[in-house]
């Protein structure tokens, strides 16, 4: 039964989500970076902070030799570099023991004979009830065999209230178009149960990502002006300083808009637009969500050039030095066509939201890195204060910074002191560092003790794969239609190309400076 009695203001009212519970989670890819960057850090913290279960442990798998010895070395400096809090020592020389590893390869079916009896040792060690979490921190093309040779090995056990748990949490690219991700979404489902499966997107476990349905749901004076009457338009921008780096072979078969506008800034749309829920329940969180994916207008060649702009950086600077254009990058194809920014107007054609565009901007080697959700309203009458036509007075504007200072503000008009009457904007400035003087958990922590604790809310559901991979591939083959064998450049450490400047102006509007 849930309780929502707390002596604790800040939380007061709220229900109290159902806490992790023991388990071993098993990451496939655990000698690699992701695991090294960000899963194990993130086990740490949570750890440090006494929010894991008493009864947990880790299973690294990888083809890397190593022994539990050298892979809690491993993860020791994995996370002396990377964690959000320092190495305990004095903490560590205990928790280390949780840490373990096999060494295999994948495609062996001897590997998962060797693997269930490794968690049997394990989970008697630590008094685990045979619950485990499967973390795919591999390629795509490894998932197929993955999840079948875990069924074929007796690891995946039945839904129900009598049988351990077995979770298993699928990183992205989900494949690379419609077709590859339902194949890999139909391999998934006929070895695990949908409720097993947590298809993650760490920008949905960023803080202010998570704060938008607090935002809009328990503040009566925003859910009112949430529509078409009041909004006039919306930006979302996901900027990266970095160019493709290490990842030049992947980025080169991807680009922007399967990289980052598939799964991140199309589930950030679907946040912001999405019906007020009826309850918590993440299926019911996840069908509202599913619903703007449904309602999202399609781009036809017609008038594609109206509504979709991309391009690439050519050569620049970033921070004072000279970097190269991506064309120049090692491991590009010198004639790539491969995007590295998009810019989209997009319509969702449901009766909140009827007529406001929505604005997306991505790109690689802008001049900082930064994420931002922009709420623009529309302007006052031309009358009283706004009644100087050769200066209007700036809208309100709501915005949400999700990277790198979490937090959100608030542009309103007011009066300058003196005797005359003269209006300004103001910024209300919210940060969480600030406010309550502690860094923000890492995205990976909440969605891994989310994991643990069975909540699918910030997890993308099959359905939600499959329709904005159906959106997303009718501009990509829009583009394959065109023969296109040169694109826009915009020079590095810029905000893009003058094209995306137009996209937006011909509507008598101007991407935000940030």
């Amino acid at each position: 039964m849930l309780d929502t009695k707390t002596d604790n203001p800040l939380t007061a009212g709220t229900n109290i989500t159902h806490a992790p519970q023991p388990c071993t989670l098993v990451i496939f890819g655990g000698g690699g970076d992701l695991t090294r960057r960000k899963l194990l850090p993130a086990v740490y913290n949570q750890a440090l902070e006494g929010e894991l279960p008493a009864n947990f442990a880790v299973l690294g798998l990888s083809i890397e030799k190593m022994d539990d010895v050298k892979y809690r070395e491993f993860a020791r400096k994995g996370i002396e570099q990377f964690s959000r809090k320092p190495l305990d020592k004095a903490f560590w020389g205990d928790f280390e023991k949780r840490f373990h590893y096999l060494q295999g390869s994948f495609d062996n079916p001897e590997f998962y004979v060797q693997l269930k009896q490794r968690l049997d040792e394990i989970d008697s060690q630590f008094s685990i009830p045979g619950n485990h979490v499967f973390y795919l921190a591999i390629p795509p093309a490894l998932i197929e065999t993955c999840v079948c040779q875990l069924k074929a090995a007796g690891l995946v056990m039945p839904v129900d209230d009598n049988s351990p748990f077995s979770r298993i949490i699928v990183e992205k690219p989900i494949g690379r178009d419609l077709a590859s991700a339902h194949k890999i979404n139909a391999t998934l489902c006929s070895n695990f149960d949908e409720q097993q499966i947590y298809r993650i997107d760490h920008y949905l476990g960023k803080e202010t990502v998570q704060n938008i349905l607090a935002m809009r749901f328990s503040n009566v004076i925003f859910e009112p002006l949430w529509n078409s009457r009041y909004i006039d338009h919306v930006q979302i921008t996901v900027a990266e300083e970095e160019g493709v780096g290490t990842r030049a072979g992947y980025y080169d078969t991807a680009g922007a808009l399967r990289d980052m506008i598939q799964n991140h800034i199309l589930q950030l749309l679907s946040l912001i637009a999405m019906e007020p829920p009826w309850s918590m329940d993440a299926d019911v969180i996840r069908d509202h969500r599913q619903n703007v994916l449904n309602c999202l207008r399609a781009i036809t060649p017609e008038n594609f050039d109206q509504h979709v702009v991309r391009a690439q950086y050519g050569a620049g600077f970033h921070h004072g030095e000279d970097v190269p254009g991506y064309r120049r990058e090692a491991g590009v194809s010198q004639d790539s066509t491969t995007e590295t920014y998009v810019a989209l107007k997009v319509f969702i054609d449901n009766w909140r939201w009827a007529g406001v565009p929505f604005y997306i901007r991505t790109g690689k080697r802008m001049p900082k890195r930064t994420s931002e959700i922009a709420i623009q309203f529309k302007s006052v009458p031309p009358i009283l204060f706004n009644s100087n036509h050769d200066q209007p007075l700036e809208p309100n504007v709501l915005a949400l910074s999700i990277q790198p200072n979490e937090g959100l503000s608030l542009r309103i008009a007011t009066k300058l002191p003196g005797t005359k009457l003269r209006v300004f904007p103001v910024k209300m400035d919210f940060r969480y560092g600030s406010t309550f003087g502690e860094q923000s958990p890492e995205a990976y922590e909440r969605l891994l003790l989310d994991v643990m604790a069975g909540d699918a809310t910030l997890f993308m559901r099959r359905d939600a794969v499959e329709s904005s991979w159906a959106w997303v591939d009718n501009i990509l083959n829009i583009w394959a239609s065109s023969r296109t064998r040169w694109l826009p450049e915009y020079s590095a450490g810029t905000w893009g190309p003058l094209e995306a400047d137009r996209l937006i102006e011909s509507d008598n509007r101007q991407w935000r400076l940030l």
